[in-house]
């Protein structure tokens, strides 16, 4: 598998990074993880088709990383005249959200004509999901988001790829990333706790028993920003915008 951070930034553009995006190519498909409102951006300045996309992750519902997918339906309807189904799957109430956002945003896009079968699907806790390739599954976390909020566990191509989302520690971190090839973590603050977010030394302190070969620290904020410097190199990489990185 290729990743490629299309953003990494949080939810106020820090340090002028974009919205939480993973664009993630496997054998079977091409995929989004979380599709934040910078995200259809983001895509093309890293000059990544939407197009190709077939399926989009979404952790949880907030702006950051689920309010691009407004942006990418008329895109796709109106730029790239797409003709190959897209399936979004997120936590209960997804589509419900998408469609009221989508409204405010451009008054009757989702009524308009489509020439590609758009459908959604809800996460349900720790029910392996079949998706192209493997499988998904996902893990509730804690992040109030006005539905449940998932960390998600990847096992596609005979590798593991997690994603805990937003959220402060819980226990159902480790089995989402055990051993896993790459586990990418939120690190908002470095050594201060947070609610509903998490700091490098709380994810230091448990990363032997989650046992990740890499770790990709993610949406991290002013004061995590500044100690890039401090991290163990050998294990975390601090994430960038436009960074691939081969799974």
């Amino acid at each position: 598998m290729k990743l490629t951070v299309a953003g990494c930034g949080d939810a106020f553009g820090t340090d002028g990074r974009f919205n939480t995006c993973f664009h993630v190519v496997s054998e079977k498909s091409t995929f989004l993880i979380d599709c934040g409102a910078s995200s259809l951006i983001a895509l093309k300045k890293w000059q990544l088709d939407p197009g190709e996309i077939d399926h989009i992750y979404i952790t949880h519902l907030h702006g950051d990383h689920f309010g691009g997918l407004a942006w990418f339906l008329i895109d796709a309807q109106f730029r790239k005249k797409r003709t190959n189904p897209l399936k979004i799957v997120g936590p209960e109430g997804l589509e419900d959200r998408f469609t009221t956002v989508t409204e405010a945003l451009f008054e009757g896009a989702t009524h308009f004509p489509r020439e590609f079968e758009l459908s959604f699907e809800s996460f349900e806790e720790q029910q392996v999901l079949q998706i192209p390739g493997g499988t998904v599954t996902p893990y509730e976390v804690l992040h109030a988001s006005g539905a449940p909020p998932f960390a998600l566990r990847f096992e596609v191509d005979g590798r593991i790829l997690a994603f805990t989302g937003d959220t402060e520690w819980v226990e159902h971190l480790v089995p989402a990333g055990k051993d896993a090839d790459l586990f990418i973590t939120e690190c908002y603050q470095f050594d201060i706790k947070a609610k509903m977010h998490l700091d490098y030394q709380t994810i230091a302190g448990n990363m032997p028993r989650i046992n990740a070969r890499k770790v990709l620290l993610t949406h991290m904020g002013e004061a995590m920003l500044e100690q890039r410097g401090a991290i163990d190199q050998s294990l975390y990489v601090a994430a960038e915008d436009g960074m691939i990185l081969e799974i």
